[in-house]
Order: C-alpha cells, then structure tokens, then sequence
C-alpha cells in the first residue's frame, strides 16, 4: 500500500468516523453559547417589502421541499431494517425514497434558486446580506443539487444494497458503534460527498441564521390555553354592535 492510499484510508475514517461527531458537538455546544449569548441574533433576517412576490414563491417553495427531504432523510436513515421489512422490502423502500426524494428535491431546488438569485442579483438585497449567509445558500443550493445527482446512481443500484449501506452507517453513527466508516468506503463518490457537506452544514449552523430552524413556532401547538380578560377582571363577551350616533346638527 503507497503513502497515497494510506493517506485516503485516513481521510475516509477521519471523515466519515470522526466528522460527524466533531460536527454534532460543535452543532449543539455552538447553538447552545449563541442562544445564551446572542439570541437577538437567533433569527432569520427579513427582507420582505423587497421583490415580496419573489420571496413569497422561493419560500414557501424552499420550506415546503426540505422540510419533506430532512424528515424523509431522518426516518430513511435511522429506522432499523427490522422494524419495516414486513411491510415493505428494501427495493420498495428505495424506490419511495427515489420517487418522494426527485419531487420535493425539484421543489426545494426551485425556491431555493429562486431566492438565491433574489439575494445575488437585487442590489439592495445584496447590499444587507451579510457574506455569511449568501454562503450559506450556496452551500445549500449545492447539496441539493448533489442529493439530486445521488438519484441516479440510486437507480443503479436496485437492490437497495447502497441504501442498506448508508442507513448503517448512520445508525452505527448515532449508537456511537466502532467501524460506521467501513460500510461507506465503496459508496459512489456523490453520495459520499452529499454526507460530507450535509455535516459540514451542521458544524456551520451555530455561526449563521441557519439557527434560526430552532424559532419555528411549533412551540404554540403544546402551549396551554389563554385566557383574555378585561383589566376590571371580568372576562369580555361579545354583544350586538351599537348603531352609530347621529351626527351633531350645527
């Protein structure tokens, strides 16, 4: 074996053993320091009254795709084979994944090139955007366009054989299990890439507005009931609307 191909077995188990615990502690830790430290920041900065038509389809486009792709990401990856395989087979599962994966990927490509060139090609958008952030969508708009790459090579592989890999290696990951990186070594390069930069936009989310994902209000959805009462104490009904008073004759 040459100092190169030691050089890449290296690499491989640093990046895909060790990364993504070094990106998960900076992700939590980081996100955990700036919440106590800086939360006026703990947002998403608005420019709404600017090209608002433009904003309003690339949103809702862009929310409406990742979300369907993190949560499809999440169970696809971390649901144990033995807790589907007598509903659907591996093969199935993948097609799922291809079929769901292809549409919410085209809808979340459009919003969010819709809202990146917003941000780059609208002069003041782009005056207030801090460097930081356009980055941010670069990356991201990049690894969509990956996950979109992976689609192919997964078509390739019909017998769901590469789905298998991944989703070991990612549950070996989470059970902090010795050797995740050895069920990737032969993965295509796109899918190894698409890890890569889906960890890296982990460790980045602590120091950009990606933190903001932490705001959404699905806190109001298990918040007990309020009650609004006059400042008297009584508690307002609503009654008949009284008619409006004559005007003054002068």
């Amino acid at each position: 074996m040459g100092a190169w191909d030691v050089f890449t077995d290296y690499l491989h188990d640093f990046l895909f053993g060790i990364y993504p615990y070094l990106c998960a502690g900076v992700f939590l830790v980081g996100s955990l320091i700036r919440f106590d430290r800086d939360q006026y920041t703990w947002r998403s900065g608005s420019s709404q009254l600017l090209r608002a038509r433009q904003l309003r389809w690339g949103s809702n486009m862009f929310h409406i795709g990742i979300l369907a792709i993190f949560f499809g990401h999440l169970f696809g990856l971390l649901t144990p084979h033995w807790l589907y395989e007598h509903v659907i087979t591996v093969q199935q599962k993948q097609m799922i994944a291809i079929v769901l994966g292809g549409v919410f990927g085209t809808i979340c490509f459009i919003g969010l090139t819709l809202l990146l060139h917003r941000r780059l090609y609208d002069p003041r958008i782009r005056r207030t955007s801090a460097g930081v952030d356009i980055a941010i969508l670069v990356l991201l708009w990049t690894q969509l366009c990956l996950g979109l790459i992976t689609l192919p090579f997964s078509l390739g592989h019909r017998d769901g054989s590469m789905m298998v890999q991944l989703s070991t290696w990612a549950q070996h990951i989470v059970t902090f299990r010795a050797g995740a990186a050895d069920y990737v070594r032969g993965a295509d390069w796109p899918f190894q890439l698409h890890l890569v930069m889906g960890m890296t936009l982990f460790l980045l989310t602590p120091f950009s507005r990606l933190v903001h994902i932490f705001s959404a209000p699905i806190w109001y959805l298990f918040r007990s009931w309020q009650i609004v009462r006059r400042r008297g104490g009584a508690t307002r009904r609503p009654g008949p609307v009284p008619p409006p008073r004559p005007a003054a004759a002068e």
